[in-house]
């Protein structure tokens, strides 16, 4: 019998840890984390990461293990990801992997382009450049040296711009020529499960979500990261919200206000992603029974 992956996956603030939770009891299963932002240390607050009670008795993986200013991407994720698969896989037949980093489920489930790593010595005088050119500069620089990638490249995104930059100063050849979008066969059969609420359920449990975080103390978690501020770690919504705040430019409201409509815009850019995807049962978050009902089919399938 092949062992079995349950992605567990939607937008942000759906519902997918308590419910991740209930599922891993029910199949004395561990959780492995995809959000990318969980993994490093000191933003519980402000990434939502299970609490400690919630974690109480589950197994969890890839939550709190970077320091901020870690350089880490989805291809390192791939790698470390499969391979804690593989020796959690020797013990249990079922494993859940959760979150809502579209890349980093991908990663896991697809396979991503062999993208060769970058030295620190490029990173440094590409993110130098930045700071000292601005955007639109690299952004016309892409456009020479790779046109193909400058056309679906999001090119107000600056870390895509970089990246796409430095694969090119590293190797000489342009990020595109990279992509080849193949998917990679894994020794696991793959069941996808999407939680999904209506449309503005969704955002009053962002709003709420975004004021508890506040009142949990997101601004001091913040203050404590200030040094870190400039990683790449920190450019998410609610830190660079809260920054605003603490440089004294917002106020407390407009900043809830502002990380409530970031959020809002980044749970859509989710379900875009996750809508091209055919491989995802879909779920009202709140039917539990369906989900689990539907998990137990699959694994006796």
């Amino acid at each position: 019998m092949r062992p079995t992956l349950i992605v567990l996956l939607g937008p942000t603030a759906v519902g997918k840890t308590s419910l991740s939770i209930q599922l891993a009891k029910q199949l004395d299963a561990p959780i492995v984390s995809a959000d990318s932002r969980q993994m490093f240390r000191g933003m519980e607050i402000g990434t939502a990461a299970p609490t400690d009670s919630e974690r109480n008795g589950v197994p969890h993986f890839f939550i709190g293990v970077l320091a901020p200013d870690q350089y880490y991407s989805a291809a390192r994720y791939e790698a470390e990801a499969l391979s804690l698969l593989t020796e959690l896989m020797k013990r249990h037949e079922t494993i859940i992997l959760c979150g809502g980093s579209m890349l980093y489920l991908d990663a896991v489930c697809r396979g991503i382009d062999d993208i060769p790593t970058i030295s620190d010595a490029v990173r440094s005088t590409m993110r130098q450049r930045l700071y000292d050119e601005g955007i639109e500069a690299l952004q016309e620089e892409l456009k020479r040296c790779d046109p193909a990638y400058h056309a679906r490249c999001d090119l107000n995104n600056s870390r895509r711009v970089v990246h796409a930059l430095e694969v090119y100063y590293m190797t000489g050849r342009p990020y595109s020529t990279f992509l080849t979008g193949k998917t990679a066969q894994r020794p696991f059969n793959i069941v996808k499960i999407g939680l999904k609420r209506f449309r503005e359920e969704l955002f009053a449990r962002i709003s709420q979500r975004t004021a508890a975080m506040i009142d949990r103390g997101l601004i001091d978690e913040a203050r404590r990261l200030s040094a870190y501020r400039y990683c790449n770690a920190l450019n998410t919504v609610g830190y660079k919200e809260a920054f605003q705040y603490l440089d004294g430019a917002w106020t407390i409201d407009y900043t809830r206000e502002k990380i409530a409509r970031n959020t809002r815009v980044y749970a859509k850019k989710q379900m875009t992603w996750f809508q091209r995807d055919a491989d995802i049962h879909w779920f009202d978050a709140e039917d539990e029974k369906s989900v689990f009902q539907f998990v137990q089919k699959q694994l006796h399938h």
